[in-house]
């Protein structure tokens, strides 16, 4: 076993692999800090972190403080001397926190920073259209998401790829690169680069702020691109919306998760619905047709579209907006 001491700090699922590769190669976990338990569904049954699971399944200590700044977590955290510590999705620290351990606290981030600082990386890159992405790891220091990095990974996002898939690929790439940062640090020979540095010439950055329910809204009047990048950045968590709205204008809002694009010069108006009632819907929009293939009604599952119109009676006067 390593003779590193570190201090593991995550959430959800996406920070799994990252503790289980640690975990598989023989680090020393001294302690793993997660979100206290919380209520969820219908029956606000307590939940536990993804984290937490997986830390009970291996036996680690686990820490859940309701307040990072309070004394008895701080005093629990310095107990467990913490050569190093590592955060995957976690929350923003405060620096008596990440200054601790001697080694300093890392982080592995959903992007190729010093694009997409902020809460939901893996989305905007999506809903932006962009042709690639990756993770990186930093030192934290003061300002969010700034601090020098450390290394970065590149992947390709394909042009129908949805955010939970870009999720699933950098969580694997990701693990692998923070396992590479904690070899690199053990061993004293890493790198530490301004992220200024991953700037070219002219290019703008681009911020990955948390999403509201508004931003899921679906602008039909958006060029074809945009709506399809808009649906599959959102893909499956939190989903785009729209209202589907009947000839006797009653109103469904509903999530859609996987649309194809059809380019077509065409003379429908703007937001009307065309489908056969049995295998497809697809919405008019400037440049073509968005056809829907995976949505859900209120109350209702996921299902993919010749699914939903199995039970569902939907003609060629219903339209969106």
């Amino acid at each position: 076993m390593s003779g590193l001491r570190i201090v593991f700090m995550g959430t959800p699922e996406f920070a799994v692999a990252s503790l289980d590769i640690l975990v598989q190669n023989n680090y020393n976990i001294v302690g793993v800090i997660t979100v206290p338990d919380k209520p969820a569904g219908r029956g606000q049954q307590l939940q536990q972190s993804a984290i937490k699971k997986y830390a009970l399944e291996k036996g680690l200590n686990i820490l859940q403080p309701e307040k990072l700044k309070a004394e008895e977590f701080l005093n629990e955290l310095r107990s467990l001397k913490a050569d190093l510590q590592i955060v995957v999705a976690f929350r923003m620290l405060p620096e008596v926190v990440w200054k601790m351990p001697r080694l300093g606290t890392f982080n592995l981030h959903g992007s190729l920073l010093p694009q997409y600082r902020g809460a939901a990386p893996i989305n905007w890159a999506v809903m932006n259209g962009d042709k690639e992405t990756g993770v990186s790891t930093f030192f934290l220091q003061h300002e969010i998401d700034t601090g020098k990095i450390i290394f970065r990974e590149k992947t390709v996002i394909g042009d129908d790829e949805s955010a939970g898939e870009i999720h699933d690929r950098l969580m694997i790439i990701g693990a692998s690169l923070v396992l590479k940062t904690v070899k690199a640090i053990e061993n004293n020979n890493y790198p530490q680069t301004d992220q200024s540095e991953f700037i070219a010439k002219g290019e703008q950055e681009k911020h990955a702020p948390k999403i509201f329910k508004e931003d899921c809204r679906i602008n039909w009047q958006d060029p074809m691109k945009k709506i399809h990048d808009h649906i599959r950045g959102l893909s499956p968590y939190p989903a785009a919306f729209t209202e589907l709205i009947s000839t006797d204008d009653k109103t469904y809002s509903i999530k859609i998760f996987k649309t194809e694009t059809e380019r077509s010069d065409h003379t429908e108006t703007i937001g009307s619905v065309h489908t056969d009632s049995k295998t497809y819907i697809k919405v008019a929009v400037k440049d073509g047709f968005i056809n829907i293939t995976d949505l859900q009604l209120p109350g209702k599952k996921r299902l993919a579209v010749s699914e939903l119109l199995r039970g569902f009676q939907l003609n060629n006067s219903w339209k969106v907006a």
